[in-house]
């Protein structure tokens, strides 16, 4: 069973909840967590159900279990917190819209990171689109999609370290192959969550490279133009799809960071719920691991 790489930094009243891609691992969302965190949030990035393991751990999860941690740390933060944000990268993303879609009462806003609702980005086989069709043959169940240049990371130097830490196999760094068990349990959640965008009515953020290689703009476009509330929309121009790793990293935290403030300082219209709900709702708490400077930045996975 693979360590559970969740962490936590203690703040504030306002919680951010942060929610890392398909095989990928918290750490892709550190650089993020830590502006955050400077800020006086609390910030929790949880590890996902079946994530930071082999391949065959992923395999044997749903994306209903990849929710349920999701909500799990909410219901943490929710113990600490008097207002929380959700936040994701790529398939992150997804499951940080279902979030709000589902707990609208306990969702204050909504950050969107390279949101993935299909893969049809520059550097995604044509041919994609047949996996689809194959999937419930035995040519399709043995299918793996491997990662391929440039890795979702326009930065060179960056790429290396992620690749380098990939091929040694490093848990922080995510998975180089991602089964076609866990594409099919993408399908569902995004299935899941396009009938919810136009009740989502929290204000959202969304970053998204322009000539993202792996989820083109139309994913970002898309949302914007269903999601039920207001939507500031970044487009990024220096990076692909690993935008909290590559170029332009420090303007995605920038942007998070104001968004997160802006949103936290206003009136909070939702009707309260008062601590002794929260704490009852959340149950004993496991405590909050401590965040550790163990992996060389840019250890991540794609999508």
């Amino acid at each position: 069973m693979s360590m559970d790489r969740s962490y936590m930094i203690e703040g504030g009243p306002v919680g951010v909840l942060l929610i890392h891609g398909l095989g990928g691992t918290p750490v892709e969302l550190r650089e993020v967590a830590r502006r955050l965190a400077a800020t006086g949030a609390t910030v929790s990035c949880c590890q996902l159900a079946g994530h930071c393991g082999t391949e065959d751990e992923l395999a044997a999860t749903r994306f209903e279990d990849w929710y349920a941690s999701a909500e799990a740390a909410l219901v943490e933060l929710e113990a600490r917190c008097d207002r929380v944000v959700v936040g994701g990268l790529s398939m992150g993303a997804m499951l940080a819209a279902l979030l709000a879609g589902r707990l609208k009462e306990r969702v204050s806003g909504l950050v969107m990171l390279a949101p993935t609702l299909r893969y049809d980005g520059w550097s995604i086989p044509r041919y994609s689109f047949l996996l689809r069709l194959l999937i419930d043959t035995p040519l399709g169940r043995r299918y793996r999609f491997v990662e391929r240049e440039p890795y979702g990371v326009k930065d060179e130097r960056v790429r290396s370290m992620v690749m380098r830490a990939m091929k040694q196999g490093s848990t922080e760094a995510g998975s180089l192959g991602t089964p076609a068990a866990a594409l099919r349990q993408l399908w569902r959640l995004v299935d899941t969550v396009r009938p919810l965008l136009s009740s989502i009515r929290q204000p959202a953020f969304i970053a998204h490279a322009r000539h993202d290689d792996v989820a083109s703009l139309d994913n970002a476009i898309y949302l914007q133009r269903h999601l039920g509330g207001p939507v500031d929309c970044l487009v990024l121009e220096d990076s692909y799809h690993l935008v909290t790793l590559d170029r332009q990293k420090h303007l995605v935290t920038d942007r998070v960071v104001g968004f997160v403030e802006a949103l936290t300082t206003a009136p909070d219209p939702r009707p309260r719920v008062s601590a002794r709900r929260r704490a009852d709702e959340a149950g004993a708490l496991r405590p909050a691991p401590v965040l550790e400077d163990i992996v060389a930045e840019g250890a991540a996975h794609v999508a």
